[in-house]
């Protein structure tokens, strides 16, 4: 199969006017333009006519199970309100709940042009029982705050439910509702195995005062849980996270959801650190908890990838990846739309560790594409600026029309 548009956006180097990408069994063979591809290939041709060709879109941190709780939970100033009135959401939940939510997250998400999510997975045994339209990083959400001595036998229950997912992560929540023992369990079996960590780091202004100070809202609702507390009090989340986390420092390394509270001291850490770190930040939902502002051009003068992702419909409007690239370019309008495009492609590809396979148009890539109408010379510009729905999309090769 050849597939040709107006213009191919490779990310790995200038658009190519006029280009076609070919493609057999699922992955790219040959990207250039349309009479070298129809010379160097055989194979019937897919014009795609006056669209932009581009790599299928990356979400770097996604909660599908809570697609069905879109605007039921209203902005608050206290993220520890927002965290209980999410669990009482959850109590009225039953298991086809979560498949169906899960599911039109699917859907809404391809909608939208990703071919790839990264999904943390509260009830890993549902994945079996799922139609997966695209690709899927799913990560085994793991809480152990109520019972900490079952920390490793929880997380290796949570490996075996993940049974045969073709890709699979471990994603101990967070450093208040998951113990310094699942945090260590979590990277013997990511270096064991060689899988990507996730967790939410650094989220909250009253995750910083918990660790730091030992007080207020979110240190006042674990205690009243039961949570051990005698980790509180002197050490900032990142510190805290970085005696825990003792040096998982090999590829792919943790992808970190949020790190929206630093301080001075963390950044000149942050310098030395072993760490490989990624970066997942998600400007809508960082809005609608009206979090500290993220540090971007900090963390990126150190070196980290930095993505985006669409945290989940319980604190955002919907999943596009072009809402998110938008709201990013609102926050920081200096940087360029194609670095911005990277942040959903080649950068999230690199966090989990397939920079040869996705997030770029390349021989030896997943046929994972989308294609998207552009009518003037700003071409990256066009592309972040999408509000519409996208008309055609690819995953490994198969193609579906919007």
């Amino acid at each position: 199969m050849i597939v040709r548009a107006r213009v191919v956006v490779t990310m790995d180097g200038p658009p190519i006017e006029n280009g076609a990408v070919a493609i057999s069994g699922g992955r790219i063979t040959d990207v250039g333009a349309i009479g070298e591809i129809k010379a160097r290939n055989s194979g019937a041709v897919v014009d795609l006519g006056e669209r932009a060709l581009l790599p299928g879109l990356i979400n770097a941190h996604c909660h599908l199970d809570y697609t069905g709780l879109r605007g039921k939970i209203p902005s608050s100033k206290s993220f520890t309100e927002w965290i209980r009135s999410i669990n009482a959401e959850k109590e009225r939940l039953s298991e086809e709940d979560y498949r169906a939510a899960i599911e039109q997250g699917f859907a809404e998400a391809r909608k939208f042009g990703t071919t790839t999510v990264v999904n943390f997975e509260a009830f890993p045994e549902l994945i079996s029982k799922i139609r997966q339209p695209m690709r899927v990083w799913w990560f085994a959400e793991l809480i152990d705050v109520r019972d900490p001595k079952r920390a490793s036998e929880m997380v290796d229950a949570a490996v075996a439910a993940l049974g045969n997912a073709e890709h699979r992560g471990l994603a101990p929540h967070a450093l208040f509702t998951a113990s310094a023992a699942m945090y260590r369990r979590c990277e013997e079996i990511g270096q064991r195995d060689k899988i990507v960590l996730s967790t939410h780091l650094a989220e909250s202004r009253e995750e910083m005062l918990m660790f730091c100070e030992g007080r207020g809202a979110l240190y006042e609702f674990l205690k009243s849980m039961g949570r051990d507390m005698s980790d509180c009090g002197g050490k900032t989340p990142l510190v805290s996270f970085l005696g825990r986390a003792r040096g998982y420092a090999g590829s792919p390394g943790w992808l970190i959801a949020h790190l929206n509270e630093l301080t001075a001291d963390d950044f000149a850490l942050l310098k030395t650190s072993v760490h490989n770190f990624h970066v997942a930040h998600c400007p809508r939902s960082h809005n609608y908890f009206g979090h500290s502002p993220f540090q971007f051009q900090k963390l990126q003068s150190l070196g980290i990838n930095i993505c985006l992702g669409t945290d989940s419909l319980a604190s955002n409007e919907d999943l596009s990846l072009f809402g998110e690239m938008r709201a990013f370019r609102k926050a920081f309008p200096k940087v360029s739309s194609r670095d911005i495009l990277s942040m959903v492609t080649r950068n999230p590809a690199l966090a989990l560790g397939k920079p040869d396979e996705l997030g770029s148009i390349r021989p030896g890539s997943h046929a994972d594409l989308i294609a998207l109408p552009v009518n003037g010379p700003t071409l990256y510009d066009e592309i972040i600026s999408l509000e519409d729905a996208v008309s055609w999309s690819m995953v490994g090769g198969e193609a579906a029309e919007a």
